[in-house]
């Protein structure tokens, strides 16, 4: 796997990065960087912002002043633009060396990025194929996708450029799936994963995590974006939860069941109230929220720590040996004590 520096990030490196992207109009720079640095509160590991105009370059210099965490900048078409984001201090730009002109300015962009060790992120999008490419596969096909991407790798690659970054977008899951997929056996470029267009919060987290997650698990993917319409820190969110669902996230995993006719208390609500407080959590640690004390400890007894309600109390248990019963409303301090305490042992034990 070829690796990319993207500010002090290495991609290809075998770490997984969240990315998110700005909604605020670039001209509200204060807004503008607001909302970034709630994102890098969020957990957001590099954020992208839409750069439409040669003057909006200045966002650039003020989110690079505020952050700690790598910028992005979003191009379309123009080249200058790409130049003023360079001399600006970005540590990505985002443009299609296809969508911008003579292969002077290609150039032009490619020698900027060299000089300054700027990667570029090449984005192929399903809704924006070449004609000519949707001419010869009749749609959007994977195999379309795959060779659009290749197009403007070469036309870097022909200005001696290489440090370079792939996305192979597509609002239809399975089609996204099998692109990257053919995209990764043929070459070794750092690649970000996402569904394009994904829709709101619900239905496009389930799309997000289908295509994504399918994608991690077979080894693919350096970078992800949770595409919402919807808040972007809820991208971030979305993006660490399916990081962590699939394995490649450290913080808390929360286990919970679905609730049946022994359920004696609101487990719903506990549930929901565990996962928020806990949300923040760096340390691994797995958490059970049962509604059953009679199964609860010996069915979620590869938790680390957990607890079993029942009528009007609920009991404390650790790798599924009890501790201790407590009355239903001690559940969630008490649960969060044990949590502190397995934090302390764990940092003392490394």
């Amino acid at each position: 796997m070829k690796k990319v520096r993207v500010g002090d990030l290495i991609l290809g490196g075998g770490k997984i990065y969240v990315q998110s992207m700005l909604n605020v109009p670039a001209e509200d720079i204060a807004g503008s960087v607001r909302q970034a640095k709630a994102l890098e509160n969020a957990g957001c590991d590099i954020i992208r912002a839409a750069v439409p105009r040669i003057e909006d370059a200045k966002l650039i210099y003020e989110l690079k002043k505020n952050l700690s965490v790598p910028v992005v900048a979003d191009i379309h078409f123009d080249y200058k633009i790409a130049l003023a984001c360079v001399d600006a201090g970005v540590d990505k730009i985002r443009i299609n060396p296809g969508n911008i002109g003579s292969p002077d300015r290609v150039k032009a962009v490619a020698d900027a990025c060299r000089v300054h060790g700027i990667p570029i992120r090449i984005g192929v999008n399903s809704g924006s194929l070449e004609r000519e490419l949707l001419a010869k596969y009749g749609s959007p096909t994977p195999e379309a996708l795959v060779e659009s991407a290749l197009g403007h790798v070469k036309l870097l690659n022909d200005c001696d450029f290489d440090d370079i970054v792939i996305s192979i977008k597509s609002s239809d899951v399975k089609r996204m799936i099998a692109a990257y997929r053919l995209f990764a056996e043929k070459t070794e470029y750092p690649l970000h994963l996402g569904v394009t267009e994904a829709g709101t919060e619900h239905m496009g987290l389930i799309k997000s995590a289908v295509g994504i997650g399918s994608l991690l698990c077979d080894g693919i993917g350096d970078t992800i974006r949770v595409s919402l319409t919807a808040d972007p820190v809820k991208e971030v969110y979305a993006a660490r939860d399916i990081l962590k669902a699939c394995g490649f996230s450290e913080g808390a995993e929360i286990v919970s069941c679905p609730t049946c006719g022994r359920t004696k208390i609101d487990l719903i609500r506990l549930a929901n109230e565990v996962e928020e407080m806990t949300r923040d959590i760096k340390f691994p640690i797995k958490i059970a929220v049962m509604g059953c004390v009679v199964n609860g400890p010996g069915e979620a007894r590869e938790a680390d720590i957990g607890i079993a309600g029942g009528a009007g109390e609920g009991l404390i248990f650790k790798k599924g040996e009890i501790l201790r019963k407590v009355p239903e409303n001690m559940l969630l301090p008490e649960l969060k004590k044990e949590i502190e305490i397995f934090g302390k042992e764990l940092e003392n034990a490394r």
